[in-house]
C-alpha cells in the first residue's frame, strides 16, 4: 500500500502534531486527505453532511499508533466547492477517487450518516479494497422514507438554510454553540475542532462557514438520488452498525436527535451486526469520540482475512 506523496504537507507525526494534508484530483475536483502515520491496514474515516475530515480528531488521538486517513467531502472543508444539484452516487465515488489515488488497501471504512452512506457505495464498487465497514448512524433510511426523500425536500426549503453563516473568529462560533443543543452534548474538543476547521476566511474579514447554508442545504437536497437497496446485498464485507436512539413517528425528518438509519438494515447485508445507543443522537461521534474509537480498534482487530 502506498499513500502517496503529491501536494502533502508533511508536518508532524499522528499524534504529537498536525496530520499530513494530501491535495488530491479527483474527479475534476481538488480534494483534501488528512494522514495520521501509523502501523497496520489503513482506516478511512469519511465525515457526515456539513462537517469536515478534522471533527475525527478527537477519535484518532484515542486509536495510538493507527494509520487513520479522513477526508473533507467536496463543498466541505478545504476541499473545492462542487456545483449542485448533488447526486450521493457521486459521493462514493468521490471517496472511490481518494482510495485509488492514495492506492489504499485492505480499507476498514468508517462512515457517519452521509459518510456511512458513501462507503457504502464504494464497497458494493470495489469490495476489493475494503476489509470491512463500521457505519455510525448512517443516512440509508427505510425504503418508504427514501422515496419521500427523493420525491420532495427542497434545498430551497430545507431549514438548514437558515444557520448563521458569517463569524468574527472561531472562538466566538464555540462560545456561540456551547450552550445550545445538540452541541451542548459534544466532547468540547470535538466542537472547537468543528469550529476552528469548518471556517474559512471572509472577504472584508471574518469567517464564513467553508460549507455553506446553501451547499449544506443542496447536500440533504440530493439524500435520494441512488437507488443504493438494491446495492446492499453485494457488500458481503463484515459490516457494523451502530445507531442512535429510533425515530419517533411523529418527529421530523430533520430533528437530529434521533437516528435516520432503517431499523431493517442489518438484515440487507450477508454479514453485519447490529448496535443501539439509546443515550445519544445522530452525532455519536461528536459525543462520545473515546468509545467510538474503542469501537474502531476493535473492529479493526476483528476484521481480518476470513474473520468479521
Amino acid at each position: 500500500m502506498s499513500a502517496g506523496s503529491a501536494g502533502a504537507a508533511a508536518t508532524g507525526h499522528a499524534f504529537t502534531g498536525q496530520p499530513i494534508r494530501h491535495k488530491l484530483a479527483v474527479n475534476g475536483l481538488a480534494l483534501a486527505v488528512y494522514e495520521w502515520p501509523g502501523e497496520g491496514d489503513p482506516i478511512l474515516l469519511v465525515h457526515a453532511t456539513g462537517f469536515h475530515a478534522r471533527c475525527w480528531q478527537a477519535v484518532v488521538q484515542a486509536l495510538p499508533g493507527k494509520h487513520v486517513f479522513a477526508l473533507d467531502m467536496p463543498s466541505h472543508g478545504s476541499s473545492a466547492r462542487k456545483p449542485p444539484p448533488y447526486n450521493w452516487l457521486h459521493f462514493g465515488e468521490d471517496v472511490c477517487g481518494v482510495i485509488e489515488a492514495l492506492g489504499l488497501e485492505r480499507v476498514l471504512g468508517v462512515g457517519h450518516s452521509m459518510g456511512g452512506h458513501a462507503v457504502v457505495l464504494v464497497a458494493a464498487a470495489r469490495p476489493d479494497r475494503f476489509r470491512g465497514l463500521l457505519l455510525i448512524d448512517p443516512v440509508i433510511v427505510a425504503p418508504e422514507i427514501g422515496a419521500l426523500v427523493a420525491g420532495g425536500v427542497s434545498a430551497e426549503a430545507h431549514p438548514i438554510r437558515k444557520r448563521r453563516n458569517r463569524w468574527d473568529s472561531p472562538q466566538e462560533m464555540f462560545d456561540s454553540f456551547r450552550a445550545k443543543e445538540p452541541y451542548s452534548r459534544w466532547d468540547p474538543r470535538v466542537l472547537m475542532d468543528y469550529c476552528r476547521y469548518g471556517l474559512e476566511p471572509a472577504e472584508g474579514g471574518g469567517y464564513v462557514l467553508a460549507c455553506p447554508p446553501d451547499l449544506e442545504a443542496e447536500v440533504y437536497a440530493g439524500a435520494g438520488t441512488t437507488d443504493i437497496y438494491a446495492l446492499l446485498p453485494r457488500v458481503r464485507l463484515p459490516v457494523q452498525i451502530i445507531r442512535a436512539r429510533a425515530r419517533r413517528p411523529e418527529e421530523s425528518l430533520f430533528d437530529f436527535s434521533a437516528s435516520p438509519t432503517w431499523e431493517r438494515l442489518v438484515g440487507q447485508f450477508p454479514d453485519a451486526t447490529d448496535e443501539q445507543l439509546a443515550d445519544c443522537s445522530h452525532f455519536i461521534p461528536m459525543e462520545r469520540p473515546r468509545w467510538i474509537a474503542e469501537r474502531i480498534a476493535r473492529a479493526d482487530a476483528r476484521m481480518v482475512a476470513g474473520t468479521g
